[in-house]
This record gives structure tokens, sequence and C-alpha cells, in this order.
């Protein structure tokens, strides 16, 4: 099956360069180039491309303001940010704003393809490193007795455990051999989760848990 890519950036060079990446991969097809948020949005809804690879900074409508209204759209189109730097309060802002990753733009060719097809697949890509310091950085801990957000009373204790684990960057076999559960019950706890919350995939999961206080800045993400 083949994976139809948009790529938005305003650099023309960067765009030709990961098409020519792109190219070489005979399950990706780049359907399109956007050299705006506003253009990227037109050519979505034009073509319904399944990834775009958004850059943020972009004139007429910025990457953050067009994964807004993409998502707020109801678009099946999943969205994979690029940026400069792997600590920018745009990036985090994207990742509340529904996209389902982010890579810096000097990756090699390798790990692009791979984001791509992890976020086609419909799972996130979220680097437990990169995104533990974006989260620190940015989300305030909730004073004392702040109410969680809507939702988190809602999962059983078991699925409250997986949560907090996933939020501390664990993938899903990692969680298994900490509760000592199968990876496809992880899976199916994981779904659950994010149909209780109406998230849509584990990046948000792992702001919501942040936001809420489940997690505390600062705590580990190491399994051990």
């Amino acid at each position: 099956m083949t994976t139809r890519v948009l790529l938005a950036d305003d650099q023309a060079l960067v765009r030709r360069g990961f098409r020519l990446i792109l190219e070489l991969e005979s399950d990706i097809e780049v359907v399109a180039e956007a050299g705006d948020g506003r253009e990227a949005l037109r050519l979505i809804r034009e073509l319904e491309p399944d990834v775009v690879v958004m850059d943020i900074r972009m004139p007429e409508l910025d990457g953050l303001e067009a994964t807004r209204r993409l998502q707020s759209s109801g678009s099946p189109t999943r969205v994979l940010v690029l940026t400069t730097f792997d600590l920018n309060e745009y990036v985090y802002e994207a990742m509340r704003a529904g996209a389902s990753g982010f890579l810096l733009k000097d990756v090699p060719s390798e790990q692009l393809v791979a984001g791509i097809r992890t976020v086609a697949a419909g799972d996130a890509l979220l680097s437990p490193t990169v995104t533990r310091r974006l989260i620190e950085h940015f989300v305030q801990r909730p004073p004392p007795g702040t109410v969680p957000p809507r939702g988190l009373d809602q999962l059983t204790q078991r699925e409250t455990e997986v949560l907090t684990l996933m939020a501390r960057g664990l993938s899903n076999g990692e969680i298994a051999r900490e509760l000592f559960l199968g990876e496809a019950t992880i899976k199916t706890y994981v779904g659950r989760i994010l149909q209780k919350l109406g998230l849509r995939d584990r990046v948000q999961a792992v702001v919501f848990a942040y936001e809420s206080g489940l997690v505390q800045a600062g705590e580990s993400l190491d399994p051990s």
C-alpha cells in the first residue's frame, strides 16, 4: 500500500531534498509540495494525502496554525512536524494541536522515511528524550488543588498505570514487561485510554499526562 505524502516547507531546496529521498521508496509517493501553510491546507483538501510533512515556520500561515486548522476540520491526514531545533515551544504547541510527531530537519534519510511510515500507520513518532525535554521545559506543573482535566477519572487503575508509563516514554513492549502483561493487551489498553480521553494518539496522551499532573516534570523516563 502506497503512502501519499505532501511536503510543506517554504524552502524549495528542502522540499527538493526530501522529495529525492522519498522517491527512492517504492511505498511512498510525494503527491505535491506547498510553500506555506495556506497552500498546504488547500492541497490537503484537494488531494487528501495520508501524511503532511509540515515545517513550523512558513509565510502566510505557519505550520502550527495550519496543523490546528487541519485537526479541527476532522481531516484524516496526519501531521509530521519538521523543526530546526529539538527544543522549541512551537513544536510543543504543534503536539497539543494534534501533530502525530516531529523530526529535526537534519535527521538521516532513513529516519525521515521511517517517521513517515510510522505516522502513516497510525502511530505517534515520539522520541522519549526529546519529548521529555520539550514537555519539561514548557509544561507548567499544576498548582495544588487543581482539578484534573476531564476524563482522567474515567480511567481504571490499570489504564492509569499504562498512561503513566506511556508518558514516561515506554513503548508498548516495555510497558508489557513492566506490568507483566502481553503486548497485545497493552495495545488494547492504549486504545481504550485514547478513546476515553478523546485523544488522537500517544503524543496527545503524553501531553495530557503532564498537563493533568499525572506525571510530574523531572520524573525519570528510564524504564529501569
